[in-house]
């Protein structure tokens, strides 16, 4: 992965990235990246991102019988363990 490095970065804004990152639950890095997608419009919005993992999950072929299976069952049976 390509390695970005800025020199001479405003501290306000650093400080700024750093105050939403946490509050985004994300890292600088992380924060910078969605920050620069954003700026580039190149991001997807959050309601796009999910409409098209709602779509691909249409095209798994899964098994009729997985779809009888007790997840409460699975989840207290894994909890015992």
């Amino acid at each position: 992965m390509p390695l970005l490095q800025v020199r001479d970065f405003p501290a306000d804004v650093y400080e700024d990235i750093t105050f939403e990152a946490q509050r985004q639950n994300r890292t600088i890095a992380q924060q910078t990246i969605v920050l620069i997608k954003k700026g580039l419009g190149s991001a997807i919005s959050n309601r796009e991102r999910r409409r098209i993992a709602v779509e691909r999950t249409k095209e798994w072929n899964v098994p009729a019988g997985a779809q009888a299976l007790d997840h409460v069952k699975l989840i207290r049976e894994d909890r015992n363990r």
